[in-house]
């Protein structure tokens, strides 16, 4: 089959490319870990935490800026004040929703025991805290709920992919979503993103009234994913200031300056990118009618799936064409368990699929609905999380050119295929 597929698409013409900058606003901590300890040293929410505390630091899935060293600054100074800190995997469904599956998600991201110097205690089971007004249960990660003195959350604030609202993905989500394990996750979205606006807030305040959550570290970043923003946010405090962060953030979002777009190409899709793998508020391919913005894009490819994923694909969905490479490295129980939890599961069907990057690219170029293939309007991007430097075909420099945020800085120039039909790496 994959022969007949390659025949059709073989005399589709690539167009050539041309590398530009974009740029975006570039402000920066110089020092975010010095920030993030200066911080905690004056926090009033640290005072709570007594010498002997037993401290659950509760760690997501993202692929936050230095997300390694936050927390192994969190961890330091609460064993400097003489607590006894330990990491709990918080990350809903994600890992395979398995306690083991969760502890790898970690450890990808440089968050194990050695590194940290403190234990790891990975388990799926939760306990029934309450039920909401509308009957939703609302679910903790067991451990944390019964064995720690004190709960600190670490994540970073953005837009959601799939809602919009006045809090979305942050400090509230990490706590209802991501403390809530599977059966917390499953719960927040049993009713559908229609809701998840009202349900994510009501579950963590729940949460926060019923367990020792002490702070948050909130984290902001900038368009080239790194760290414009750290603050400690106590519970109190907690609420209020997410949504303030929450409009500095997607004002900080970056994106492709170039909106109208035949064919967006995807080098790497993933978890540690984006909940969908690849951010939809970049490539405007919304898993859900509630939420929207981005480009106009006819076709979407994507090429591969990053190792930090571990084998996750959700996301491949909605795009219109994929590798067999991205499908073989797929875990699709994982995969599928992302959508049974979300109850969204078009993303984490397997789009069309091509024998390599080369013809996966002619079918997203001849299926984009244009008489003359070589004038086609083409992105490629590494990922969402990195479009300082993007590529693009040769049909958009006139447009690229009359953007004073865009730099011309090669090209053009022809694809480069390896005998597999491969891009390299």
């Amino acid at each position: 089959m994959s022969d007949i597929l390659s025949q059709l698409v073989q005399d589709i013409p690539i167009p050539k490319l041309v590398k530009i900058r974009q740029s975006f606003d570039d402000t920066t901590l110089e020092d975010p870990i010095g920030h993030l300890s200066e911080r905690l040293r004056t926090s009033d929410s640290m005072i709570g935490i007594i010498t002997g505390s037993k401290v659950a630091v509760a760690v997501g899935s993202r692929g936050i800026s230095r997300i390694d060293e936050l927390t192994k600054t969190v961890i330091d100074e609460l064993k400097r004040i003489g607590a006894e800190p330990f990491i709990v995997p918080c990350m809903g469904s994600h890992g395979g929703a398995t306690a083991e599956g969760q502890t790898e998600v970690l450890a990808h991201l440089g968050i194990d025991e050695q590194r940290m110097g403190c234990p790891v205690r990975s388990s799926m089971e939760v306990v029934l805290l309450e039920h909401l007004p509308n009957g939703l249960p609302v679910y903790c990660d067991k451990i944390a709920a019964t064995e720690a003195d004190a709960i600190v959350v670490i994540n970073r604030i953005k837009p959601h992919t799939a809602f919009r609202g006045t809090i979305e993905s942050g400090m509230f989500k990490m706590i209802s979503i991501g403390l809530g394990k599977q059966k917390g996750a499953e719960a927040c979205h049993q009713l559908g993103f229609k809701y998840m606006a009202e349900n994510v807030p009501a579950m963590a305040k729940v949460m926060i009234e019923k367990l020792p959550i002490k702070f948050g570290v909130a984290v902001v970043e900038n368009a080239y994913d790194q760290i414009c923003r750290i603050e400690v946010l106590g519970t109190d405090i907690m609420e209020e200031r997410e949504k303030e962060l929450l409009v500095e953030a997607k004002s900080r979002l970056p994106q492709i300056l170039l909106t109208e777009l035949d064919v967006l190409v995807i080098d790497y899709i993933g978890k540690n990118i984006s909940g969908d793998g690849a951010d939809p508020n970049i490539t405007g391919r919304y898993p859900t009618p509630y939420a929207h913005g981005g480009p106009e894009v006819n076709k979407m490819v994507v090429l591969d799936l990053t190792p930090e994923s571990q084998g996750n694909a959700n996301g491949v969905g909605t795009a219109d064409f994929t590798t067999s490479r991205l499908v073989s490295k797929t875990d699709w129980p994982s995969t599928y368990a992302n959508g049974l939890t979300s109850t969204v599961c078009a993303p984490t069907k397997q789009a069309t699929t091509l024998a390599n990057d080369r013809d996966a690219i002619k079918a997203g170029i001849k299926t984009c609905n244009i008489l003359d293939y070589t004038t086609c309007k083409l992105v490629r991007i590494r990922d969402t999380l990195h479009l300082g430097t993007i590529e693009i075909s040769v049909a958009l420099l006139e447009e690229a050119k009359r953007n004073p945020r865009i730099e011309i800085l090669e090209g053009p120039y022809d694809w480069t295929f390896d005998e597999e039909g491969y891009l390299p790496k």
